[in-house]
């Protein structure tokens, strides 16, 4: 089934397509689980498209055999970029025409599923793409002369801020990300790009009300976390 986001100060949607996810993009996010070199290239993971919600929806634990299947789900805020048109072997400093727009989103974990699946040498399939894994703000344009090297993340979880970062810590910026993620895959309009989480990472539990902002209330994206 389609996927579709809503673009900001329109009545248009955008129709999703894939969604590549980049972890290990922000040095501090690397050392707070223990690791301290930065990858000479980027770390890319996919998502499929029916991991997406929008705002005011809910985050599903996912349940098989009447239990749940993790018992540690984790937040990680990030800027999105959405790609407009179709590309391969892009040149970095061709990159910027490639992009449609930007949001917030959250990419959800089931970091125990993870880490078991790290140990075993096993995918991280279900641990990044379960249903509603995605959560995603509306779409802003790109030619809102926005700079999106330069954006603040922040997140706070009931009225508590947990996550703070600015883009401009991305070890990768977001022209090399696509420079490079086009380079082994054909990039598509309606592609998504998960451009990775600063520091401040940590779990949700049932109930908890996540609301991520992107720059000074640029974009807004308000989640629940439900059974």
């Amino acid at each position: 089934m389609p996927k579709f986001i809503k673009i900001a100060g329109s009545n248009e949607h955008f129709e999703v397509n894939n969604i590549y996810c980049i972890g290990k993009n922000y040095l501090d996010h690397i050392k707070e689980f223990g690791q301290t070199s930065a990858p000479e290239k980027p770390v890319v993971f996919l998502k499929p498209n029916s991991a997406i919600i929008g705002d005011g929806e809910s985050i599903n634990i996912p349940v098989w055999e009447g239990k749940p299947i993790s018992n540690s789900v984790h937040y990680e805020t990030e800027l999105v970029v959405a790609i407009g048109k179709n590309g391969s072997k892009i040149p970095e400093n061709e990159a910027e025409e490639f992009i449609f727009g930007y949001a917030i989103g959250l990419d959800m974990t089931l970091r125990d599923v993870q880490s078991e699946a790290k140990k075993s040498g096993l995918p991280w399939t279900a641990a990044k793409g379960f249903h509603s894994s995605a959560p995603i703000s509306n779409i802003i344009r790109a030619d809102k002369k926005i700079n999106p090297m330069d954006l603040n993340l922040k997140l706070e979880i009931n009225g508590i801020e947990k996550q703070h970062g600015n883009t401009s810590l991305m070890l990768f910026n977001i022209c090399k990300l696509i420079s490079y993620i086009s380079s082994i895959f054909y990039i598509q309009k309606g592609d998504l790009i998960f451009t990775g989480t600063p520091e401040g990472v940590g779990e949700v539990i049932r109930g908890d009300n996540l609301h991520a902002v992107l720059g000074n209330n640029l974009l807004n994206l308000k989640v629940k976390v439900d059974g």
